[in-house]
């Protein structure tokens, strides 16, 4: 007989050598032992779980002819020739090649034939959600009213897919992940058996890139044994996975965590010359982040991580200098690279990409991205980096008074005209004598003022409270009476008056405009109709004369 695959040479005999399992074994030991056998089962669970090993060995247990505590006994007639394929009362086939109607009907015109040898005929579905509609219609049948000699055991890792009409005929057996625990004390007991030294990082190793099932570690084992003949270690497996071993995942962590763009990408870099598969590392990154978090915010963690005491010591001191929601990000934005670069013909780029939206905020849209941008600036104002400077009242008040006093030059010819009928205005007060002698709180403006502001003002509101600019939009200062600003709203828009009328909302506003504006003003809301007098806008000659003002009176005809 040729080489024959570690998995299928190491398959499980007996109940007992199915590992991680015991849910199902000990139920199908007892239907066994007290003859209680049902006609239809469903073993459901990822690949590599033991579904098809614990069917043979169902199959081979229900026919031995020396039962031993519900295993078989794979030494009498029965189970040897079930073994050696040379008995024809246990037939395994694939769905996914025998789906159509016709087979099914094949089938069940087998069925009614009785064993050769055993007390039942077994049939094996191996992926019996690859089955057509008809093909289970024409199965439904068989299923409801079998023969008293026949036991079908249907295996599927998508059971989600099998009818209801199905799956309520069967008894349903869910597989589970096996742990990486047992996976690796499996491992070490097969390579003692055939001879080969192992280190345990490297039987870690391969167990977690395994996923839980025992046929991907030993078809890893199988590939690793060719590879170092009989010594097994942990750089070995790291080059034929493809992966990223853990020092240099920390490193590259280390590098996200400390914000150094040159030293991550660098490492791309690197990783990339060496020809590592891009996708299998954003999952190892993926797996290092999520231990990470794993161990920031909890501290029993060890039955969680699959991982040696060193790794989650290194774990536990990483842990100490990020924030859970930093980490958190890292999750999401490596997660959508991983998927982004499994179907990209340009994974590197996506890999880059998703480095820089690690390191800068600012490039990251996401809720988690702008959060983490707050925490910054945050942090930068703890640390006395920023300064923050408080915007009073005296600054807007002596920016109003300079901006007042910047004139444009006029003709010297209208100098004098100006001047005496400047003499006849108020003095404006100078920046010094503003600051001292008039209080903030009684600085008079008039209309035109709160008019030419009024835009400036609605932005302030609009960046800090948004639903109340949302009101004010739809209404506009009509008449300033008695230190009362009148905001007038058209019709059709009663609802945002009152809204801005309620007492909270009308104290903010007041507040904001008088923040601004460096005086005392309260406000008052009423409809556009109910208001007698609105005042008009400049007529012609007031904007000749405004002209005037600032020109001077010189007219030039234009011919």
């Amino acid at each position: 007989m040729g080489y024959q695959a570690i998995y299928r040479k190491f398959r499980p005999k007996t109940f007992q050598d199915v590992l991680g399992q015991e849910h199902v074994t000990t139920t199908l030991k007892n239907q066994i032992l007290s003859d209680n056998i049902a006609h239809a089962y469903l073993f459901s669970g990822t690949r590599g779980t033991g579904k098809t090993s614990t069917a043979k060995i169902f199959a081979r247990a229900v026919n031995c002819l020396n039962n031993n505590d519900g295993n078989p006994c794979n030494e009498c007639e029965v189970c040897r020739g079930i073994l050696d394929e040379t008995i024809m009362d246990v037939v395994e086939m694939d769905a996914a090649s025998n789906n159509s109607v016709d087979d099914i009907r094949e089938l069940r015109e087998k069925v009614k034939y009785l064993p050769s040898k055993g007390k039942y005929k077994v049939y094996i579905i191996d992926e019996v959600h690859m089955l057509s509609k008809g093909a289970f219609n024409a199965l439904l049948k068989t299923l409801e009213e079998p023969p008293k000699h026949l036991l079908f055991i249907l295996a599927t890792t998508e059971p989600q897919r099998i009818p209801a009409t199905i799956l309520s005929r069967c008894q349903r057996f869910d597989f589970k992940r096996i742990t990486t625990k047992d996976i690796v004390k499996n491992m070490k007991g097969i390579c003692s058996e055939l001879g080969i030294e192992a280190e345990d990082k490297a039987l870690h190793l391969i167990a977690r890139n395994s996923d839980g099932a025992m046929r991907d570690a030993l078809s890893i084992l199988d590939q690793c044994v060719s590879f170092t003949d009989d010594n097994i270690t942990y750089e070995y497996v790291l080059s034929i996975l493809g992966t990223v071993n853990n020092d240099l995942l920390f490193e590259i962590s280390d590098g996200i965590i400390d914000k150094d763009l040159n030293k991550v990408l660098g490492f791309v870099d690197e990783m990339v010359q060496k020809g590592k598969d891009i996708h299998q590392f954003i999952k190892d990154l993926i797996l290092h982040f999520r231990n990470l978090m794993i161990a920031k915010s909890t501290d029993n963690f060890y039955h969680v991580l699959d991982t040696s005491e060193e790794v989650i010591h290194k774990l536990k001191e990483q842990a100490k200098k990020v924030e859970l929601e930093s980490i958190i990000r890292y999750l999401n934005v490596l997660s959508e690279a991983e998927v982004q670069s499994k179907w990209s013909s340009q994974p590197r780029i996506i890999l880059e990409i998703s480095m820089v939206k690690l390191l800068s905020p600012s490039t990251d849209s996401t809720l988690e991205g702008l959060s983490q941008r707050v925490k910054e600036i945050e942090k930068l104002i703890s640390q006395g980096r920023i300064n923050i400077q408080k915007q009073n009242i005296d600054n807007n008040k002596n920016n109003y008074i300079t901006i007042e006093k910047e004139k444009k030059q006029v003709p010297e010819k209208t100098i004098d005209k100006k001047k005496e009928k400047n003499e006849q205005e108020p003095k404006i007060e100078s920046k010094e004598e503003a600051t001292s002698d008039t209080p903030v709180s009684s600085r008079e403006v008039d209309f035109k003022t709160i008019l030419s502001s009024w835009s400036e003002i609605l932005q302030k509101i609009k960046s800090d409270r948004i639903s109340i600019h949302a009101l004010l939009m739809e209404g506009e200062p009509v008449k300033l009476e008695d230190n009362t600003l009148i905001i007038a709203f058209g019709e059709g828009f009663g609802f945002h008056k009152e809204a801005v009328a309620k007492k909270e909302n009308k104290q903010y506003i007041e507040n904001m405009i008088n923040t601004y504006l460096g005086t005392n003003l309260h406000i008052k809301c009423a409809m556009k109709d109910e208001i007698d007098t609105i005042p008009k806008q400049e007529d012609n000659n007031n904007l000749v004369e405004k002209i005037k003002d600032i020109f001077g009176e010189d007219i030039v005809e234009v011919e």
